[in-house]
């Protein structure tokens, strides 16, 4: 089914948007859980389109409580019938100040904090296990609970309903843009998730990387390899299945995308989005994006981290850096002139440029998902996370302002996007075959203020590339 179809299709089903409502109410409010789900996001998306559809307001208030309730009854029962099980297993295992926030906010409000924190966001999803671990009397649990989740519900749902009633009429969006909003939510937490806690699991001390140690280990077709490549330190598992998964998503996609003749429905059906959306702001704001990404913009954000680099006479780094923004210059270059395929529309300082992949995403992974890599080499390993999140926050407006100025299809994007993962891996594979001195200390204040001046004036005073 094309994406188009299945995002009106998706739209229109009350019951479906009624489910929606309460798998994301119980997951936010699951233990732990909640702590990587960016609840009111998706809620306020999936009220939105109710609204939008004219569901009736109480039964959506309903299921959100419905939902809430459920998740704290779980993370209650979890944690008064295993609590030993819990606190020993991932990820409270590698993140006990989680326990510790949680343990200290309960012991200040006592009974009350079940109520209270409901409304509080960082231990929301941790309040509900610490009270069954504490042994709270279940009839006082049930209590706050059902309180709770009854204020909960309607506090949540309201915002995001009155906008899908009213924001049609007098912000005249096109149609669909709701459950497309939401689509997009669900795959940008996706992303974060595969990309940080995924990461993780592949390092020496996650799951992952001890399962595939000990089959390669055990079989003899690949000890020998394992060993080879373990003999300098950890087996860069992290950035093989990175190139694998990269590499083999960028082929398939780029099969599909030449298999049309023409853009696919995806790209028109978002197209058309984007151009209901268009006006003097979003077209401004996404120029300025598009400045800061083309080769003028790159050179502005990057010049004061090589200089540091250069003057440290790091020149291991400035060659996998200079490394990677040659290579993936060069394959756009290659990939847009062998597949030739036409822009939506081509401004002046365009022409004779083709579509896909979109150089400015890629670009932009390469460029912020390097920098995620070295920071979270020298981060402690449970805030690793944030160097990925922070990565994939300042790529994808990056990426989305091809689409806002018009001259990049959808698929263009998701393209250029793996392509960058691609030269990422082969990157960090280089880079990982042996070991380096750290990079610290980096004064990364400074340098972070000269790239902001630099890219100021790349966007005040320099023409777009």
């Amino acid at each position: 089914m094309p994406l188009a179809d299945m995002l009106h299709s998706l739209t229109p089903s009350p019951l479906l948007l009624l489910c929606l409502v309460l798998v994301i109410s119980l997951v936010e409010s699951l233990a732990l859980v909640g702590l990587l789900v960016p609840g009111v996001v998706l809620i306020t998306s999936a009220a939105s389109m109710a609204g939008h559809q004219d569901i009736t307001l109480a039964w959506l208030i309903v299921a959100a409580f419905i939902g809430a309730v459920i998740g704290d009854g779980i993370s209650f029962l979890l944690g008064y019938r295993h609590r030993e099980q819990v606190t020993q297993r991932w990820p409270l295992s590698q993140h006990p100040e989680w326990l510790g926030r949680g343990s200290r906010f309960f012991e200040r409000y006592g009974i009350w904090s079940v109520f209270i924190g409901r409304f509080v966001g960082p231990v929301r999803p941790i309040i509900p296990l610490v009270a069954g671990m504490m042994q709270m009397p279940p009839r006082t649990f049930i209590w706050a609970n059902l309180t709770s989740a009854a204020l909960w519900a309607p506090a949540y749902i309201l915002p995001g309903y009155l906008l899908g009633r009213t924001w049609q009429h007098h912000l005249n969006l096109p149609p669909g843009l709701e459950a497309a909003l939401l689509v997009l939510a669900v795959i940008i937490v996706a992303l974060a998730v595969i990309f940080s806690w995924g990461r993780h699991q592949a390092t020496r001390n996650g799951r992952l990387y001890r399962m595939i140690a000990g089959t390669a280990r055990r079989l003899p077709l690949l000890r020998r390899p394992w060993l080879a490549m373990s003999q300098s330190g950890d087996v860069p598992l992290a950035s093989l299945l990175l190139l694998v998964i990269a590499l083999g998503s960028l082929s398939g996609w780029t099969l599909m995308v030449i298999g049309e003749n023409g853009p696919l429905d995806m790209d028109i059906f978002i197209h058309r989005l984007f151009t209901g959306l268009h006006g003097d702001i979003a077209y401004s704001v996404g120029n300025i994006f598009a400045k800061i990404g083309d080769t003028f913009g790159i050179i502005a954000f990057a010049l004061p981290w090589a200089a540091w680099l250069l003057l440290g006479k790091r020149w291991d780094a400035l060659r996998h850096w200079g490394g990677a923004f040659a290579g993936v210059a060069l394959l756009n270059i290659i990939g847009k002139g062998l597949f030739g395929r036409a822009r939506p529309d081509t401004p002046d300082y365009l022409m004779g440029s083709f579509s896909y992949p979109s150089a400015h995403t890629s670009t932009a992974v390469v460029l912020f998902g390097l920098t995620a890599a070295f920071i979270a080499a020298e981060m402690p390993r449970h805030k690793r996370f944030l160097a990925y999140w922070c990565a994939l926050a300042l790529a994808l407006p990056m990426a989305l302002s091809r689409l806002v100025v018009g001259v990049h299809w959808f698929s263009d994007l998701v393209g250029g996007a793996l392509l960058g993962l691609v030269v990422c891996a082969l990157t960090l594979l280089h880079w990982q075959q042996q070991p380096r001195p750290s990079l610290q200390p980096c004064p990364w204040p400074l340098l972070s203020v000269a790239s902001l001046v630099l890219l100021s004036a790349r966007v005040g005073f320099l023409p777009p590339v």
